[in-house]
C-alpha cells in the first residue's frame, strides 16, 4: 500500500524483503529478496535510494542506522529500537506521563514468584518479536505462568495485570522533519484472538477522551523525537481511564481506513514525511468501519468478493499474498456510512454473509 501510494505521485521504490513472492515486492519497480542484515543488500539498498523506510517495526534497528549513514530515513533506528522491547516500551510510556497497565519485567522465572501476586489473573508477553497475539499468553496462577514462560523460550517477557477494558482505541499520528504534527480522528478497535477485527471511526467515545487520546499520541511522537506516521494503541477502563498500551512505529492496521475515508492516507503521509513534501489533510471524509480478512476465509477456496461489493459504498483491499492461513490477514474492506453506528453494522452484515456463504473457486490472474 506504501509502495503503491508512492508510485501514485510519481516515485520508484525499491524494496528489500527477505520473501520470494513479498507482496511490496510484486508491485515495486525493484525487488531485493534478501535478509534485512544482508550486508550487500543493504549497501544497494542505500545506493540506489534517496531515503528508506520500513513497514514494521522488526526489522533490525542496525539495518536502519546502516541506511542512515547513506540516505534520508523515516522513522529512525532510535524510534523504532523503543517499540521493539516491551520492556522498553513501557518504561517509555511512563516517562512521558502516559498511565500504563500494572506490569513488571520478567527475566528469569523466580521474577514470576516476586512479581505475580499482585498482577494475576495476567497476561503475559515475550519482550520482542510478539504481535497479532503471538507469542503471549493469559496466565490465571503462579504455576500457569511459569509454564508460560517456558513456553515463551524463557526469554524476557512483561506480565501485564488483566483488566476489565470498556474499549481499546489508537490514534494515528505523524511528524515531519520540520516538527509539524497531524493526527487522524480516534479509532475505535475490536480484537478477536489478539488479532485486530474490526475498526471503527471515529471512536464512540468523548470528544473530552478523544482530545487526551492525540495529545497522548503527539506526546509520543515528540518525545521519541520521531518522524514518519506511527500508532499509538490505548485501552480505556471501566472507569473510563486511558491507559497507553503499545506504540507501532509505522503505518498501523487500525489506520488502513484512512485509504478510503480520509483526504489523505496514512500511507501517502509516510511518503510526505520521507521526501520533505508538506503534511496533507486528515479530515474524514464520512465514517467507516474496516474489517480485517484472514487467512481462515479461504477454505475450500477464494471467497466470493461480489458478497463485498455489492455494497456502494465498500472498499476492497487484498494485499496479494499467496498463502492464506489461519491468522494470517490477506486483506480488509472498508464500508463508508454517514455514522459510525451504519458503517459497523453494514460492515458486520457483509462479515456475517462472507463466512456463510459458499466459497468461489480460486480466482485467475487478470
Amino acid at each position: 500500500m506504501f509502495t503503491m501510494a508512492a508510485q501514485s505521485m510519481g516515485y520508484k521504490v525499491l524494496v528489500l524483503d527477505p520473501g520470494a513472492d513479498s507482496p511490496a515486492g510484486s508491485v515495486a519497480d525493484a525487488h531485493i529478496a534478501a535478509d534485512y542484515i544482508d550486508a550487500a543488500a543493504l549497501d544497494t539498498l542505500a545506493r540506489r535510494c534517496a531515503a528508506a523506510t520500513t513497514e514494521f517495526e522488526n526489522v533490525p534497528a542496525e539495518a536502519l542506522r546502516f541506511l542512515a549513514e547513506h540516505c534520508i530515513v523515516s522513522p529512525g533506528a532510535d524510534s523504532v529500537a523503543v517499540a521493539q522491547d516491551r520492556i522498553e516500551e513501557k518504561r517509555f510510556l511512563a516517562s512521558v506521563g502516559l498511565a500504563v497497565a500494572p506490569h513488571k519485567p520478567i527475566y528469569l522465572s523466580a521474577d514470576i514468584d516476586a512479581a505475580a501476586a499482585a498482577l494475576l489473573p495476567g497476561i503475559l508477553k515475550r519482550s520482542r518479536l510478539g504481535y497479532d497475539g503471538k507469542g503471549q499468553a493469559r496466565v490465571f496462577s503462579l504455576e500457569e505462568a511459569r509454564i508460560a514462560f517456558e513456553q515463551l523460550g524463557s526469554q524476557p517477557c512483561v506480565l501485564e495485570k488483566l483488566l476489565s477494558l470498556k474499549l481499546e482505541v489508537s490514534v494515528v499520528v505523524a511528524r515531519d522533519f520540520d516538527d509539524e504534527v497531524v493526527t487522524w480522528p480516534v479509532a475505535e478497535n475490536r480484537h478477536a484472538h489478539g488479532i485486530l477485527d474490526i475498526t471503527i471511526v471515529p471512536a464512540r467515545v468523548t470528544s473530552a477522551l478523544a482530545r487526551q487520546a492525540r495529545r497522548a499520541a503527539v506526546s509520543v511522537a515528540s518525545a521519541l523525537d520521531y518522524r514518519g506516521v506511527l500508532c499509538v494503541e490505548f485501552f480505556v477502563d471501566e472507569d473510563g481511564r486511558l491507559l497507553a498500551n503499545e506504540i507501532a512505529p509505522r503505518p498501523h492496521n487500525s489506520g488502513h481506513y484512512t485509504i478510503d475515508a480520509c483526504v489523505t492516507s496514512q500511507f501517502e503521509q509516510q511518503l510526505r514525511v520521507l521526501c520533505g513534501l508538506p503534511l496533507g489533510g486528515t479530515d474524514l471524509h464520512s465514517p467507516a468501519a474496516m474489517v480485517n480478512l484472514l487467512g481462515d476465509l479461504w477454505d475450500g477456496g477464494e471467497p466470493l468478493w461480489a458478497k463485498v461489493l455489492q455494497n456502494p459504498r465498500a472498499k476492497l483491499h487484498l494485499y496479494g499474498k499467496s498463502q492464506p492461513r489461519p491468522g494470517r490477514k490477506m486483506g480488509h474492506y472498508t464500508v463508508l456510512a454517514d455514522s459510525a453506528e451504519e458503517a459497523l453494522e453494514l460492515a458486520l452484515a457483509i462479515k456475517a454473509g462472507l463466512a456463510r456463504d459458499t466459497l468461489a473457486p480460486h480466482r485467475q490472474s487478470a
